[in-house]
């Protein structure tokens, strides 16, 4: 489960760091973008009968992190594979 070179190595946490980086991203702009700085303008929709600023604020936030966790997992374990270093 070693690398077969440096460069392999390298490759796999610069990609591991760009998918952190992007789901990061996703994830403060959801928490922090929808449920703070876009509240207001969000709140003027209706997402079960609950303003979606408000729910974004309450709830949304916490659903789209748990999807990112295995979305990331889910990607990383392609990643794993494609650099032979998964764990089967």
């Amino acid at each position: 489960m070693a690398f077969k070179n440096e460069e392999d190595k390298k490759a796999y946490w610069r990609e591991n760091l760009t998918l952190m980086t992007k789901l990061l991203l996703i994830w403060f702009v959801v928490s922090f973008g929808f449920g703070i700085l876009l509240v207001d303008l969000l709140n003027q929709i209706q997402l079960f009968g609950f303003k979606l600023g408000f729910w974004f604020a309450q709830q949304g936030a916490i659903y789209v992190f748990v999807a990112l966790i295995f979305i990331y997992m889910y990607k990383m374990n392609q990643l794993d594979k494609r650099y032979g270093v998964d764990e089967e």
